[in-house]
């Protein structure tokens, strides 16, 4: 086989993963073999749709079909194959995340209007009652652990509790640590509405490490 014919033949196989109705199929098929009918039903197809579905699936030699009686059954032409092609591309799409988010980082970090707070500065700052401190994390998560002294305000509730924070006070955010983005994209947004504001240089996580007080919430 020429360089262009393997190409062209690998080319078609990706292509067949390529759709969300043939990877929900294959999906189903993990479990065993399936008629046409039973695989429409569980995929909530039409019959001709699962069919065509199919077809492209066996040409790529994904699936095989073996006929029982006036049925047709398909199965998995070879589940440890189909697993580490998943894994592949469910690898792909973490690197991508994590290059996307590195960047939105970066991103952020250049627009920092103020040098990050440390956790020995906040503690003297919260014992003067001179900061207002915000948690950014989900309330599941501020529930579970918090800094003493924090109003949880979730990223996508900030607007709506703008209210709560002194105007004439810094206010301080914290979430996960310092790959997590959620209090870079608070204080981009309290800075833009022109309150002083700051992070913490890393997240909860950190805290409880350095053996410092975490607070739940019932």
């Amino acid at each position: 086989m020429s360089k262009d014919n393997d190409l062209n033949d690998l080319a078609e196989r990706a292509g067949a993963l390529g759709n969300t109705h043939r990877l929900t199929l294959l999906e189903i098929l993990k479990k065993g073999p399936l008629s046409v009918d039973e695989l429409a039903s569980r995929a909530n197809l039409s019959l001709p749709n699962t069919s065509r579905h199919l077809q492209v699936l066996r040409r790529a030699s994904l699936v095989e079909a073996q006929r029982e009686g006036k049925y047709v059954f398909y199965r998995l032409g070879e589940i440890s194959e189909y697993k580490a092609l998943i894994a592949a591309l469910r690898a792909v799409r973490e690197r991508n995340a994590a290059a996307v988010r590195d960047l939105r980082l970066d991103y952020l970090r250049a627009r920092e209007q103020l040098e990050p707070i440390s956790r020995e500065e906040l503690l003297s700052r919260l014992k003067d009652d001179a900061v207002t401190l915000i948690d950014v994390r989900p309330e599941s998560e501020f529930s579970s652990g918090h800094i003493p002294g924090a109003l949880n305000v979730p990223l996508g509730l900030l607007e709506a509790c703008i209210g709560q924070f002194p105007s004439t006070q810094e206010i301080v955010a914290y979430c996960r640590g310092p790959h997590c983005i959620l209090s870079f994209e608070a204080v981009a947004a309290l800075q833009a509405l022109g309150y002083k504001v700051r992070r913490l240089e890393d997240g909860l996580p950190q805290w409880s490490a350095a053996g410092l007080s975490v607070v739940t919430t019932p």
